[in-house]
């Protein structure tokens, strides 16, 4: 084996120097660092002439996709060799990287015996440094269980040294966060620096221009569950001042906020999966995340595009329900806001339902507190939320649960219940009703008439939108009813749909959709527009990642898209596809139907003006007004209401004005408008 292993590393070149490191023991939540004294002739390592060639690797480990493995060369600089990769295969025989091979680590399969393209840019390390003193390969182990060791491990240096990708500049805004030596962890924030370089649209960003969107100090920590496991990790951040207190800060045009989030791409090679359905929700007139796609470069080294996005919170212009307070427990007070969650639960964040779903005897549901923290909250409000979702579960199963006054709609946003299924169902989102399920509720009204509980946001979507190994091959196949899954979901559109009227409110709305929103033409030139936005970045991306034409993350029916432009028209045709299957099975009938009052149609063509503006701003827009009544504001980018004006019903209603807005300070305005259970929101600037 040492014989075998001595003629792979020669074979790489016939003038390499190779040097040798020991072993260790890898623990769960700790980094193996292991040193390999370098001493060679040359004074200088680059890319050109003399550097670094090949890294290997021998170890035992029972879960592969638990380990992180870089290199660090003598003045610090640290390139990823491989993480999450192997799934729960074992060991590491005779591994190699190296630059210059056909062959990605994530193509390969353990115990990956052989050399492979590393994932990040081992080249980097090339970077005209004096390669004499101390090199180290780290393995860090991310997750609980598994523990095992390394056996041995080499670099090699030669005339061959590896390249790599220098980013420089992009069309897309560029996020640069430098964790100043620091391990990035779970469940508590490193402390880090962010910087991100926006010249504004039609503009190039460039790496050496100044922090103009954001700099400053961050806490940043790992997130997610099945999407940490992959190679492209997702990110929470926390925007801070130097003594590490939150602060709000504006953005790329979203309103300012201190909590973000960088959602990863591994798993979502259309880059559209998420974004898509958030702007969908959102036009709808719901609370949508906002997102925007950015390249990021961490601690030196790019890591492709992300999806840079607001954090579902509490907060005016996100989830905009009332504040609640430990103080708040009994009166109108404790009544709101609540934010819940159906997701992964334990007994110290959540509580049981009292009910199963129909046809499911005995499966246990769970609902997790979201807002106030499980930490935060007190007992009385726990009892409050508690006894409001068995209020509504027990009309919504009671004999006479259509009844209008006092069945499941006393309880209940109808509208935001059937956009949150037709979001999901058009995505087809195996997750959508079991993980990741938003629901909230704000105070109940002064008369007496509950805060209803909403459906939404919208979130996660990486499972969606394609044809998955999951008991949905072919694009059909409502997703409402698998409820006993990984996490139990609570099964309530099973009954909703027993609701001769329930069916046809939402028969009727998705007609209604479908010449706006859910056009196919419009949903089409949505997602062609997220693929011009990253049109370039996207063959760094996957330079980096390597994952383009290679099986990765959801266990799809096809074979891999071979090139970017195939996946964009894969995402495309499975959506023509799906609209077909939704067009022949919603439930429901078109008896009834009025589709003149929805908002989507009202503001299809609105018009804002001037913008920007100064001392007024107009907003027109077709359709017949409103049958419900209207609230329109205007509000800062740091969430506060400058004005508002409120409407009664009136369906000749098709022009509003603000006046006398000269003194407002520059910058970034939001003209929202609320209808009933409907939102929408225009950006302005002054």
């Amino acid at each position: 084996m040492r014989l075998f292993f001595f003629l792979l590393l020669f074979s790489v070149n016939t003038s390499a120097q190779t040097f040798n490191g020991g072993g260790g023991v890898i623990n769960d939540f700790q980094t193996l660092e292991i040193p390999i004294i370098v001493n060679v002739p040359q004074n200088t390592i680059d890319t050109v002439n003399f550097g670094l060639e090949t890294v290997c690797l021998n170890l035992n480990h029972t879960y592969l996709a638990d380990l992180t493995i870089e290199v660090q060369a003598p003045d610090g600089t640290t390139r990823l060799l491989m993480s999450g990769v192997g799934g729960g295969d074992d060991n590491l025989v005779n591994t190699c990287f190296n630059q210059d091979v056909p062959n990605t680590i994530q193509s390969g399969a353990a115990p990956f015996t052989g050399t492979f393209i590393p994932m990040g840019q081992m080249g980097a390390v090339n970077n005209g440094q004096n390669p004499n003193g101390i090199w180290k390969i780290k393995v860090r182990d991310d997750y609980a269980a598994d523990i095992g060791n390394v056996i041995n491990c080499s670099i090699t240096f030669g005339s061959n040294p590896a390249t790599y990708f220098a980013f420089a500049e992009s069309n897309l805004p560029i996020v640069v966060i430098e964790t100043n030596g620091l391990s990035i962890g779970y469940d508590i924030k490193t402390v880090a620096d962010m910087g991100i370089i926006y010249n504004g649209p039609g503009n190039r960003n460039h790496l050496v221009d100044p922090f103009n969107e954001y700099n400053g100090k961050i806490g940043i920590e790992y997130r997610g569950n099945y999407s940490l496991s992959l190679p492209q990790k997702p990110y929470s951040i926390e925007l801070t001042d130097t003594l590490g207190n939150s602060i709000d800060s504006s953005i790329l045009d979203m309103p300012a906020e201190n909590d973000w989030l960088l959602l990863a791409n591994y798993n979502d090679k259309s880059f559209a999966r998420n974004s898509l359905p958030f702007q969908l929700f959102d036009s709808m007139g719901h609370y949508g995340v906002r997102s925007r796609h950015v390249d990021v470069i961490l601690n030196g080294e790019y890591q492709g595009i992300y999806l840079l996005a607001e954090k579902i919170k509490r907060d005016s212009n996100r989830v905009d329900i009332a504040k609640l307070d430990s103080l708040e427990t009994f009166g109108l007070d404790v009544t709101g806001g609540y934010i819940i969650k159906i997701d992964y639960w334990d007994n110290t964040n959540s509580w049981p339902s009292n009910f199963s779903p129909i046809g499911f005897p005995g499966l246990d549901v769970h609902f997790v507190y979201y807002y106030p923290k499980p930490e935060d909250i007190v007992l009385e409000q726990k009892t409050y939320i508690q006894n409001f979702m068995n209020a509504f579960e027990t009309a919504l199963y009671s004999s006479n649960f259509d009844d209008p006054i006092n069945g499941y709609r006393k309880y209940i946003s109808v509208r935001s219940f059937i956009d949150y299924f037709i979001i999901n169902e058009l995505a087809r989102n195996i997750d959508g009703y079991k993980k990741s399920r938003f629901l909230f509720k704000d105070k109940d009204n002064l008369d007496g008439t509950y805060g209803k509980l909403r459906s939404g946001p919208v979130w996660d979507f990486d499972w969606a939108l394609k044809d998955m190994w999951a008991g949905s091959e072919d694009g059909s196949q409502f997703m409402y009813g698998e409820v006993d899954q990984d996490v139990n979901a609570p099964g309530w559109y099973i009954r909703l749909l027993q609701d001769s009227t329930f069916r046809n409110e939402l028969r009727c709305r998705y007609e209604d959709l479908r010449r706006s929103l859910l056009d196919e033409t419009y949903l089409h030139q949505q997602i062609d527009s997220i693929a011009t936005v990253v049109s370039e970045s996207q063959n760094w991306h996957y330079q980096v990642w390597g994952n383009m034409g290679v099986a990765t993350g959801t266990y799809e029916v096809q074979a891999p898209s071979q090139t970017y432009a195939e996946e964009v028209q894969r995402l495309k045709d499975w959506i023509s596809r799906r609209l077909v299957w939704l067009d022949d099975n919603i439930p429901g009938t078109l008896n009834g139907c009025s589709m003149t009052s929805t908002i989507e149609l009202a503001f299809k063509n609105a018009e804002v003006f001037p913008n920007p503006f100064h001392d007024q701003i107009e907003i027109n827009f077709e359709g017949s007004g409103f049958t419900e009544n209207c609230l329109i504001s205007l509000i800062d980018a740091s969430g506060r209401t400058i004005q508002n004006k409120v409407f009664t019903a009136q369906p000749a209603l098709n022009n509003i004005i603000f006046e006398n807005l000269s003194s407002l300070n520059s910058g970034l305005y939001f003209v929202e408008l609320i209808v009933g259970d409907n939102k929408k929101v225009f950006k302005v600037t002054k």
